[in-house]
């Protein structure tokens, strides 16, 4: 994927290419948005830029300053299976990136490349470093051995150690401009269930379905993206102690990318939530984040004060921060439903 399907982060790709062409690309990176997807893909094309064996040396430092992205190398990194690209992603149930594997890492980082000029390791979700696992990785953070690169992801960097963050060069990576047909069109059907106000402990009930069933839908995606990555599902004929153990990660790995994507669809919830609070207060000169629902918003704000609209914010923030712990999701997400002033 070439560096200008990313228009959104110009200004970051701009820094990175001009780093590269001059021989000064950094060691470590941490790269922050709100689509994890979208931060990932950045950090694909970073590893692939630095172990292009295609492109032009077009940098002083003989690093092409944009992937081929047919040689090889290139290849093998979009599909996961470069002995010199290491993804580092949160493997347990609750999305806690554990010490063992930081230090799997460090290791699979201090040894020289094997084929490639640079040993690249990718923390997907950096901010789930636990704190020993964070504290082991200051280290190398600090120290970073020779021909490495190392690229942190995160939606939430207030929750990455100040340390840790200090040790970074960090870069935006904007999502793409408006919500995907997709995401629109779920939160239009959630909107359109309460065009109307919901005058019954049923049509609450309602409400909640399409937020259900939209999880269901994303818990499946998950589920089909992480076999699709899984070593299992291109070693087949391996030691079936190993494949065991592939899939005991992959159930894991199932979690922890469900996790991400419920909270993407309730950021979404909460964008449509804060432009209905934007038209209690008459702020038509602030631009609305959904401008496709703008009738539904209108007619939910209608009906709600500013006070009420901001209450509703309020309870989809604690929400999220309440479904990062071991509640159960069903229950918590009812009850949101039921509070809600609507």
């Amino acid at each position: 994927m070439p560096w200008e399907d990313f228009p959104e982060a110009q200004q970051s790709v701009s820094l990175l290419t001009r780093s590269i062409d001059r021989g000064r690309l950094g060691h470590a990176y941490l790269f922050t948005g709100e689509s994890p997807d979208r931060l990932e893909r950045v950090a694909g094309e970073l590893a692939m830029t630095v172990n292009c064996q295609g492109g032009l040396f077009q940098s002083r430092g003989r690093i092409p300053t944009t992937a081929c992205g047919t040689c090889s190398a290139c290849r093998r990194i979009r599909e996961g299976i470069h002995p010199d690209v290491h993804w580092l992603r949160a493997e347990s149930k609750s999305r806690i990136i554990r010490i063992e594997q930081v230090r799997e890492l460090i290791q699979a980082i201090q040894l020289k490349p094997t084929e490639g000029r640079l040993k690249v390791g990718v923390l997907v979700g950096a901010d789930r470093l636990n704190p020993q696992a964070a504290n082991a990785f200051l280290k190398t953070l600090e120290e970073p051995p020779p021909a490495s690169l190392l690229i942190l992801l995160t939606t939430e960097p207030d929750r990455l150690l100040e340390t840790v963050l200090s040790r970074c060069l960090r870069l935006s990576v904007p999502g793409e401009s408006g919500l995907n047909t997709e995401r629109t069109e779920w939160v239009g059907a959630f909107a359109r269930e309460l065009q109307q106000p919901p005058k019954s402990l049923l049509s609450r009930y309602r409400v909640l379905d399409i937020l259900l069933r939209r999880l269901a839908e994303l818990r499946a995606g998950a589920e089909s993206d992480v076999e699709a990555r899984s070593p299992a599902h291109r070693f087949k004929e391996a030691d079936s102690a190993l494949l065991e153990q592939w899939e005991e990660e992959a159930k894991a790995a199932v979690e922890a990318e469900y996790r991400l994507r419920r909270s993407l669809a309730l950021r979404d919830l909460q964008s449509w939530f804060r432009d209905i609070w934007m038209a209690t207060l008459s702020m038509t000169q602030v631009s609305p984040i959904l401008p496709g629902l703008e009738s539904l918003t209108q007619a939910v704000a209608a009906r709600l004060t500013p006070a009420e609209a901001v209450a509703n914010l309020r309870r989809m923030e604690e929400t999220q921060a309440l479904l990062n712990t071991n509640v159960q999701e069903a229950l918590a997400l009812e009850v949101t439903l039921l509070r809600l002033h609507l």
